[in-house]
């Protein structure tokens, strides 16, 4: 019988990264699960068009949010985690984000005609609403993540995103529409702001010049460098919004959503691993970076490559069934934007150690060429393909960035990546590929219902096969269950 109490007290004394991660990838699980059945909702409520408009909302905020915070947030956490005057570097981002992001709303203020879109769909104002509320738990939750609880920020971010759902679901339902969906997101902002704000325990302290030169000096690259990684997450919305309508950034946008779930594992490791990585290369501890490097890598291509082979086979069928006729247009798009979240993994791997160890300004340059090629790709491709142009200029850009990436970080470090490990999510991937092309050419997946067998079919076989060849993987997941308490589910033939 499972026991809530012992569970909880366990998992307390794992291993720290290995407990940060698990509560990471629980709260991945569990959004990952409520999001999709609320978009789902969306997509069949109000349509692609006002979700378009809702995507752009969020488009602009994520990119002018990036620049009231300048790159500040990432820096603080990079000198917090060092545990030296982290109460002065504290002081001093929060003081230089309300700076920026007063000067932001004041800009937005002056140029607000030119946010035809916004203003057209009545979200410029929601736009402002959480810029400022940013300002707030932007610094709470760079504090809490400085200071090495990465469980505690993912679990509030969890609650953030489940809270803006909870707001979202019943705002579209008594007919908000686009304003339901931007009111719901600032509100989940300002619930998990309140409950991280328990768990901090920075103070305001007197700094000086020399604490705001020392952010600035790391911030400057960091800036760069998300936003480039911010130019690929959200650039091809904003261009799709401009050379096309709000119809197809709702499609692109559910697709990109959706093959987001091949990669919702390398979340949890990255955003865990983080302050681990500066603290490592703080005290040279080079092997530790290495190898954890190759175990994240392998570890979110555990789910990544069966993610690709299945939507390939049955990303058609998911569109239509989940999100409606509409959207079943967008599958060309989804079979490229699935490998694009392939790509991401290293990408955003190599990308992540080069700042964590102190080389922000290598991983600019090389985002810096691939967010060129990726703006100018989309502008060119989006005119003549539609998103399936978006989605290319993506997937080349991105290979480009990952590559210059990893050229920048063998530099500082040996590459090693698990070439067993990877090899048998290769042949696990493509034996569970070939298993489920059998059963739809004996069962067509006509309905929803032999959709999600083929989908079952497909895990079932890729668990069993890689939990078979990789005793690596077998033993640390066996190893996580018994620590947690709950060994006695594992099953005796592993």
């Amino acid at each position: 019988m499972l026991n809530i109490t012992t569970i909880f007290s366990n998992i307390l004394k794992i291993d720290p990264i290995q407990r940060q991660s698990i509560i990471s990838l629980f709260w991945q699980i569990a959004f990952t699960a409520i999001g999709f059945l609320s978009t789902m909702y969306f997509a069949r409520t109000v349509g692609a068009a006002v979700l378009g408009s809702y995507f752009l909302f969020f488009a602009y905020f994520t990119l002018i949010n990036m620049v009231t915070d300048g790159g500040f947030g990432g820096a603080a956490i990079k000198r917090i985690s060092e545990g030296e005057n982290s109460d002065a570097y504290f002081s001093a981002y929060f003081v230089l984000r309300l700076t920026f992001t007063i000067a932001g709303i004041l800009a937005l203020l002056v140029f607000m005609d030119y946010f035809s879109e916004l203003n057209e769909s009545g979200t410029f104002l929601w736009l402002l609403v959480a810029l400022l509320v940013s300002m707030v738990s932007g610094p709470i939750s760079s504090g809490v993540a400085g200071k090495g609880r990465m469980g505690i920020r993912n679990t509030c971010e969890g609650i953030s995103n489940i809270l803006r759902i909870l707001f979202q679901i019943p705002a579209v339902y008594l007919g908000y529409e686009t304003a339901g969906l931007a009111g719901g997101m600032i509100a989940g902002m300002i619930g998990a702001a309140i409950v991280e704000y328990r768990f901090f325990d920075l103070h305001f302290a007197h700094f000086k010049w020399e604490h705001i030169k020392s952010l600035f000096a790391f911030s400057f690259w960091l800036f760069l460098t998300s936003g480039g990684a911010l130019v690929f997450s959200q650039a091809d919305t904003v261009l799709i919004g401009y050379f096309m309508n709000t119809e197809d950034v709702g499609i692109y946008r559910i697709v990109l959503q959706f093959t987001a779930i091949a990669t919702f594992s390398s979340y949890a490791l990255r955003s865990t691993l983080w302050p681990r990585v500066s603290q490592w290369g703080k005290i040279n501890e080079i092997s530790l970076i290495e190898k954890s490097l190759g175990r994240a890598i392998s570890y979110s291509l555990l789910l990544a490559l069966p993610v690709l082979v299945g939507g390939i086979l049955l990303g058609d069928h998911l569109l239509g069934f989940f999100y409606g006729a509409d959207f079943a247009s967008g599958y060309q798009a989804l079979v490229v934007l699935l490998i694009v979240q392939v790509i991401n993994i290293f990408q955003y791997f190599f990308t992540m150690y080069l700042d964590a160890l102190d080389r922000p300004q290598e991983s600019f340059k090389a985002t810096a060429v691939g967010v060129g090629a990726n703006i100018l790709l989309n502008i060119i491709l989006i005119q003549l393909m539609g998103i399936n142009g978006a989605a290319i200029a993506t997937l080349v850009s991105l290979a480009l960035n990952a590559l210059l990436a990893w050229r920048a970080l063998s530099k500082y470090i040996t590459i090693r990546l698990e070439v067993g490990s990877l090899s048998n999510i290769l042949v696990s991937s493509v034996i569970m590929g070939a298993v489920v092309g059998f059963y739809r050419l004996i069962l067509p997946p006509s309905n929803i219902w032999l959709t999600l067998l083929a989908v079952a079919l497909g895990g079932t076989v890729y668990g069993f096969l890689i939990l078979k060849l990789d005793r690596n993987v077998c033993d640390e997941m066996r190893n996580i269950v018994e620590k947690v308490g709950i060994g006695y589910i594992w099953p005796k033939w592993l």
